[in-house]
């Protein structure tokens, strides 16, 4: 089959559900657990203040706040989920902050706990590369013997600059030696991206993704960056020195990078999911399955696909990958 005449019904991109699906043969959800972490750029050793477009909840749901455990957060959303989309197994995300920033026996006992509740049948792990050591990795070694495990270095930009700009802490080489030192011991590795921050263009964006091609890297999630209450991205905004994306533009910098990913590597994500009382702008971003249409439709006008520019067919999507990278 030719890109040309391509069945508009073939996957143009490697999507999380499917995978997800294809190994455990039904249908997998995610549910994201606040273990009550910070960051080593709130706390000082890194900087304070957090990253510019992050909030004192750090995406979390404020349910460790509330005295939930990691058990009770994982029934809750067993139920809420199973009911929602019919998923009877389900991945223990940590999501909030950084959840590899603290002692390994603390560590230990998070994921013990997340992974003794029924139905759970792997652990996703958020966290930044500047907060994984040898003892982290040889701890999430130990649970992908048995188990899938992710952990999602949060990288961003390839771009120091823009790293500074943003306040993350930490620079690219961080990221490339977290990513190398986690490679070859079966745990998958997910990079997060954001498009649209401040200071960079297409170019700059499209660099990101061609760095993260040439890494071991097993999937990746790709962020609008909206403007949340409460940050220093909503006084830029105000100030007139940051300007948000426009739906059309957020949707060809996304077939930018998707064309330059790997067929091998699984898409976690496409956009974001803003709390809507906590949203600034663009209005947009609460549109998100109308922005996942419109990705679908612009790969298609653009006749392109996942990996297409490392030389990959839109047939490769099709295939089945191998486990993680070096595993």
């Amino acid at each position: 089959m030719s890109a040309g005449t391509a069945d508009n019904a073939q996957p143009r991109y490697r999507d999380l559900a499917a995978w997800l699906r294809q190994r455990f043969g039904c249908r997998v959800q995610k549910i994201s657990l606040d273990a009550g972490m910070t960051c080593p750029n709130r706390d000082g050793r890194a900087g304070t203040g957090g990253c510019v477009y992050c909030n004192a909840t750090g995406s979390g749901t404020g349910a460790h706040a509330a005295g939930l455990s990691i058990t009770e957060q994982l029934r809750r959303g067993r139920e809420s989920l199973g009911r929602r989309y019919g998923a009877s197994a389900f991945i223990a995300y940590f999501q909030s902050f950084t959840n590899t920033y603290a002692p390994v026996e603390t560590l230990r006992r998070l994921y013990d706990e997340a992974l003794a509740v029924e139905g759970v049948v792997g652990l996703s792990v958020g966290t930044r590369p500047d907060c994984v050591d040898r003892d982290v990795i040889a701890l999430l070694q130990s649970y992908a013997a048995r188990t899938m495990v992710w952990v999602e270095y949060g990288l961003q930009s390839i771009h120091d600059r823009t790293l500074e700009r943003i306040n993350r802490g930490h620079t690219s080489d961080a990221f490339r030696r977290a990513v190398e030192d986690t490679a070859g011991r079966g745990i998958h590795v997910c990079t997060h991206l954001i498009l649209g921050l401040p200071g960079e263009n297409r170019d700059d964006m499209r660099q990101t993704a061609e760095a993260v091609a040439r890494l071991p890297v097993n999937g990746a999630k790709v962020h609008l960056l909206y403007v949340i209450r409460g940050t220093r991205m909503e006084q830029m905004l105000q100030a007139g020195e940051y300007r948000c994306m426009e739906q059309d533009e957020y949707a060809d910098a996304v077939c930018d990078v998707l064309e330059r990913l790997p067929s091998r590597m699984v898409i976690q994500r496409l956009t974001g999911d803003p709390h809507p009382e906590e949203l600034v702008g663009p209005a947009w971003a609460l549109r998100k399955q109308e922005t996942l249409s419109l990705i679908r439709r612009r790969l298609g006008q653009r006749q392109t696909w996942q990996g297409r520019l490392t030389g990959a067919s839109l047939e490769d999507l099709s295939r089945v990958p191998g486990a993680a990278a070096g595993g």
